[in-house]
């Protein structure tokens, strides 16, 4: 089409011009040179006025479709954004959602974590009632004394009965304390501390959310004669009453270097928390402690010690001395069973301490009466902003462990990453380089603790 209109202007210019030329030679008397010459300049004005012309209307052809296409663009930059809101719309319904449902979850867990505390100490109250009932019902109703043969032992509820009710609960509990008094399981946890039968666990403590491993913490066990595994939590009360507890310590501070350098023979960035009690700390056996961490100096970074909540808040000028002497060695420290989240960060950095647990259910606020001068979410940044590295512990659930992660978390500790486990006999034996304490004249008491623990089996 526009190939003939073309040929059409073209057309109607040559015959405009032959017109003009023929009107000039017949009509003026122009010569026929003249008129042709005429005739060509009109041919070629009329033939640049039709060149300038159609560039205007293609210049304004393409301005139409320029226009044309940015309402497009306008229209497609419309649509995408309306695209994203709606994105985003549908982003926020599904945190919503997400919210809701975590929010639907947490009663839940903490209505099952109370009633496990309810069942727990339903458990112990009907112990002790039970123990109250069979001594009145001997009281009510002894025997003959002519018919009761002096050398028969009075039942073990009687003998628990004289202990206080913690340590009755206790010796009810444990069967290689049954039918033994507060001095015969003094006497049990004393043979088991000299025979070193008291086994090393360790529980992972992992980094959130990658569940990586981290650090180890070192637990106490009692192997009894009749095969039994006493916790912790068992017997070191008894232990405790017994004077015992410094040379526990001792022999678990050497089990954990031994542990410790062996696992950087495998891992350099893998660290060890080993649990000591005040007491260690002003016992007259600690020089020697210190000697012998002064000797294994070079494994500080890897070993932690850690100290109760309440310990710390009893620790006197004593105790303050002997953990600035361990800090000057390069050793760290960590607080835990937390009761509460008072706390004064900036006094524990200068003493030392680098890490705290706390249980999980603290953080969470699912503990009844737990106390603190700070929301439980923000007491990770709180620590933080000293240098101290926050341990959530007792972790059972993977709910806990979503709603920790909104706490910003970054360790984890429980049963929900793995329990407890027994440490291998290779484990504790000589690793090169591994430097033992001297060992000092055996006294009585705690003092001559360190001279035992040296001689642990290897």
């Amino acid at each position: 089409m526009v190939r003939i209109g073309a040929i059409f202007i073209a057309i109607c210019i040559v015959l405009t011009a032959a017109c003009v030329g023929a009107v000039l030679y017949l009509r003026f008397g122009f010569s026929a040179a003249d008129s042709a010459l005429v005739a060509l300049g009109i041919v070629s004005a009329l033939a640049i006025y039709n060149a300038v012309a159609g560039r205007k209307v293609d210049r304004s052809n393409v301005s139409h479709q320029m226009a044309h296409l940015a309402r497009g663009s306008s229209d497609l930059a419309r649509q995408v954004a309306e695209l994203r809101y709606q994105l985003g719309d549908m982003e926020e319904r599904v945190d919503s959602t997400v919210n809701r449902a975590l929010s639907a979850t947490q009663p839940v867990a903490a209505a099952i974590e109370e009633l496990s505390r309810l069942v727990k100490q339903l458990a112990e109250t009907v112990a002790l009632h039970e123990t109250a009932l069979q001594g009145a019902i001997e009281h009510e109703a002894p025997p003959p004394r002519a018919e009761m043969p002096a050398a028969v032992a009075p039942p073990a509820a009687a003998k628990a009965a004289d202990l206080p009710a913690p340590l009755a609960a206790t010796a009810l509990k444990v069967a290689a304390f049954r039918g033994l008094d507060k001095d015969g399981i003094i006497g049990v946890v004393r043979n088991a501390i000299e025979s070193q039968h008291i086994d090393l666990y360790l529980q992972p403590i992992v980094t959130l959310p990658q569940r990586k491993v981290r650090y180890y913490e070192a637990m106490s066990r009692l192997h009894a004669d009749n095969g039994e595994i006493i916790a912790a939590a068992d017997f070191l009360p008894f232990a405790e009453a017994g004077a015992l507890v410094p040379r526990l310590d001792n022999l678990t501070v050497l089990r954990c270097v031994q542990v410790v350098r062996r696992l950087l023979l495998k891992n350099r960035d893998v660290g060890l928390f080993c649990n000591l009690a005040a007491a260690t700390l002003v016992d007259a056996g600690f020089r020697q402690l210190l000697e012998f961490m002064e000797a294994n100096r070079a494994i500080a970074p890897s070993l932690v010690f850690e100290f109760t909540q309440s310990a710390v808040r009893a620790m006197g000028p004593i105790e303050y001395e002997s953990l600035a002497a361990l800090a000057e060695r390069g050793f760290r420290f960590s607080m835990d069973n937390l009761t509460d989240l008072r706390i004064e960060p900036r006094e524990l950095t200068e003493r030392g301490f680098r890490f705290i647990k706390a249980p999980a259910a603290l953080l969470l606020n699912r503990i009844g009466g737990a106390t603190a001068n700070i929301h439980p979410a923000d007491f990770s940044d709180l620590l933080g902003r000293f240098g101290i590295d926050l341990i959530a512990e007792r972790i059972e659930s993977e709910a806990t462990v979503v709603d920790l992660l909104d706490y910003d978390v970054r360790f984890g500790q429980g049963f929900l990453f793995s329990p407890p486990r027994p440490v291998r006999a290779e484990a504790l034996q000589g690793v090169a380089g591994d430097a033992k304490p001297e060992e000092p004249a055996a006294s009585a008491g705690a003092a001559g603790g360190f001279a035992q623990l040296a001689r642990v089996r290897s």
